[in-house]
């Protein structure tokens, strides 16, 4: 998946011009893409990474290495954006449409057609945002040629 997420990122920065790239500071994909887009910034230093999260200590009941990583990533970034000042319920859903109104592009792990992922993407293409999942769904989802 890292190497699908590298090609991505590349083909959005080098053939759409894409440079900012927005990610959720979850455990798992998020996490993942935030690294992705970190490592490729060696080469390519105009790409931008953006933290948008749900309210501030959401890792505090994470493993350890979970923490340790989110925190390597924190002190990384270009930008952090809390959407809520605690937690409350519905933070990550307002997280996520953050995300997608910030956004031109979504880029997602989506395996199932419900929970927050689905509902997410299902927004995004909602919004006339163009989506590129892992695995490839059947989902509507548009190519990166297009």
């Amino acid at each position: 998946m890292r190497r699908w997420l590298k090609a991505v990122v590349l083909n959005l920065y080098q053939s759409h011009g894409v440079r900012y790239f927005g990610a959720g500071g979850a455990l798992g994909f998020d996490t993942l893409a935030a690294e992705t887009v970190l490592e490729l910034r060696a080469d390519w230093p105009a790409l931008r990474l953006i933290l948008v999260l749900p309210y501030p200590g959401q890792e505090e009941r994470w493993a350890r290495e979970e923490q340790r990583r989110y925190q390597a990533i924190l002190e990384r970034v270009d930008k952090v954006v809390y959407t809520a000042p605690r937690y409350a319920p519905g933070c990550f859903h307002v997280r996520n449409r953050h995300l997608v109104d910030h956004a031109g592009w979504c880029i997602a792990y989506l395996t199932r057609d419900r929970g927050g992922t689905a509902y997410t993407v299902a927004y995004a293409k909602s919004r006339g945002l163009r989506v590129v999942c892992w695995p490839q769904t059947d989902v509507g989802i548009f190519s990166l040629s297009h």
